[in-house]
């Protein structure tokens, strides 16, 4: 892994998730993450096309963000698993502590924000690009 990568995953609030629909039309959407133990962890509502396209291909791309003039970018091909074994975000005080304002600012507490989205997912790294 990059450290420029690391580094990001670490302190970036807004990824980039993007799965394939069983047509073979990408689906992106933007995610609150956390990067812990080489592993990309995301919480989403249930029944959305997200979770549909992961069920269906175990697979996924992350991104984050770049500086706006080509640098900066860290792109990430990842297996994707649903992993119910997780617990639920309110339970996870890194996760909480990167985005417990973020929440207050769309109007949930941690219990509330778990309660809507409570279906983890697990994005395993095959292979980072870093520039």
């Amino acid at each position: 892994m990059p450290s420029k990568a690391d580094s990001r995953l670490r302190s970036d609030a807004v990824g980039w998730l993007t799965t394939v629909r069983p047509d073979h039309r990408p689906q992106t959407s933007p995610i609150w993450f956390l990067w812990a133990e080489g592993r990309i962890v995301i919480y989403s509502r249930p029944d959305t096309a997200k979770l549909r396209n992961i069920a269906a291909t175990g697979t996924a791309a992350f991104n984050l963000d770049g500086n706006g003039m080509g640098g900066d970018i860290v792109t990430i091909e990842a297996d994707a698993v649903i992993d119910k074994t997780l617990p639920p975000a309110h339970e996870v005080p890194d996760y909480v502590s990167k985005y417990a304002d973020h929440m207050t600012r769309i109007g949930h507490t941690p219990e509330s924000f778990a309660a809507d989205y409570s279906v983890p997912v697990v994005l395993s790294v095959r292979r980072v690009r870093a520039w």
